[in-house]
This record gives structure tokens, sequence and C-alpha cells, in this order.
């Protein structure tokens, strides 16, 4: 039922999300800011300036949106799976392949990039600042981008948003769904160690690949509030590895890596918990 998948994507996001800011704060200001040696160096800066609070900076509004922004990705892909396998086996549902498992995943991420890019600028907005002289929160920060940069502000670094979450989106799933089947005896339910698992290795390897574009999303979202000015992501990749070489778009894999194994093996876990507490019993 889509409603259940949207409601179970919802509250699985919620609970990834409070296992993973800590170390995707660190990760946003390795990329976007240049005064950090490395991750510890990070670490230790933002604790002595700012304390444990400042590891949590942002995470306000991402906890009440993320119900929506997970609710839309599980939903989406869910119900494209169904529709594509559907429609291509004449109506009957049979086994997706890796082919209709990317796709729908491509869809999820499209749907999901509408959906999530003036959430995600608002964040790594609170995110990025190491004082709280500008944004006071954020509905401060909405106010003051609307202002500043008009409605399309909210939209900055949204081209780098889609390039980075329709492909890897396509992906995320499709690790997922092999690992999952691979841990799986045939005939049965997948257990919980096979569904984290799955998650795990998902989450590692879609940001394996979504690292490169990542960096430039966070450049060009933090442009707009003192940062650096780019023009455009082009312009962004063209000056970060002239100034920084081509490594630039490595930073942060490590944490993205760390971060990505517990999150999203708890995300699907619990989706696919409530998925099965919240289903009525066959008849």
């Amino acid at each position: 039922m889509p409603f259940l998948e949207f409601l179970a994507g919802s509250i699985s996001g919620a609970v990834g999300l409070a296992v993973g800011h800590p170390l995707d704060t660190v990760k946003v200001r390795l990329q976007a800011q240049s005064g950090y040696k490395g991750i510890f160096h990070c670490v230790s800066k933002t604790y002595a300036h700012e304390g444990l609070h400042g590891f949590f900076k942002g995470m306000a509004f991402p906890v009440l949106t993320t119900g929506l922004v997970n609710s839309v990705v599980f939903g989406a892909y869910s119900n494209a799976l169904d529709y594509i396998t559907q429609s291509q086996h004449g109506g009957g549902k049979k086994t997706a392949s890796a082919g209709q498992v990317f796709t729908a995943g491509c869809f999820s991420g499209l749907v999901q990039v509408l959906v999530c890019a003036p959430i995600d600028l608002v964040k790594v907005r609170l995110q990025g600042q190491t004082s709280a002289d500008r944004y006071r929160g954020p509905v401060h920060c909405v106010a003051v981008i609307l202002k500043e940069e008009g409605p399309r502000g909210l939209f900055r670094g949204s081209a780098a948003l889609a390039l980075r979450d329709i492909p890897c989106y396509g992906l995320y799933f499709l690790p997922y769904e092999v690992t999952r089947k691979a841990l799986t005896e045939s005939g049965k339910e997948p257990g919980t160690f096979a569904i984290l698992m799955a998650g795990g290795v998902a989450g590692v390897v879609t940001w394996a690949f979504a690292t490169p574009m990542d960096v430039v999303k966070a450049r060009l979202q933090m442009s707009g509030a003192g940062g650096r000015h780019y023009s455009g992501v082009l312009h962004c990749m063209r000056v970060s590895v002239r100034e920084e070489g081509a490594r630039v778009f490595f930073k942060g894999l490590l944490l993205n890596s760390l971060r990505a194994f517990p999150v999203n093996a708890v995300t699907f876990l619990s989706y696919e918990s409530l998925m099965k507490l919240l289903s009525p019993p066959a008849r």
C-alpha cells in the first residue's frame, strides 16, 4: 500500500538522521571550508569553539522534514518498481531485474531533488556557520535567503544535487537488493543481519560515487553565505581542481563511508520492520 510505504520511509528516515547528523556536520565543514587540516582537526576545533552543540547544528530542520524526504524516496521507489515490473510482465508482479531496480531508484532520486533542494540548502547553511551571527535558526535562514537572493536562492546548488542524487539513488537501491538477496536463503524472508548488511553496503557504495558531486553541491550552497562565489557546477569544479587538485572531490569520502554504513543499515532495517508491522495480515 502506497501510504504505508510513505509512512515507513518517513519514520525510518528520522531514525537514520539521528544516527548520522554529527558526522554529516563535520563532512559539510570539510567540504565547504578550507580552514581544517583533516577530520580530527575539524572535530577538535568544532568542539573547542562550539561544544557538543556544534555537531548538531542544522539538525532540527532535517528532523522535522526528513520524514517528508524519506517518505518520498521510499514511496517513489516502491511504487515506481511495482509499476515497472507489472507493466513489463503483463500485470503480473515478478522479481525485478537490476535494470528495473536502477530505473526505479533514479526516478526516486529525481522526485527527491524536487522536494529536497531547499531543505538541504538550509541544512548545509546552518551546519556551515561556525557562529550564530548570520542565521538564528531554519526559519530565519529561509527568510534571509529569500530577502537576499529571492526564491531562486532556495534552489542554489540544485543542479549539483540532481547530478548527485538521480544516478546515485539508482545505485543506492541496486546493491541493497543484490546484497539482501545474496544473504537470504531461497524461499525465506530476509533476516535482520541480511537487511543491516545490505543497507550498510548500499550506503557505502552509493556515497563512494556521490562524494565528488557532494563536494561541489556543498560549495555552491555555501557560496551565497559568505563562501567563495561560483557561477555554476562547471565553474566550481574548475576552480576547485585548479586550487586544490583532483583530490578535492574526495573530501569527506572517509566520513561519508563511516557514516553511511550505520545510518543506512538502521534506515533500511527500520523501513523493512515498519512495513511488516504496519502491513495488514494476509488473508
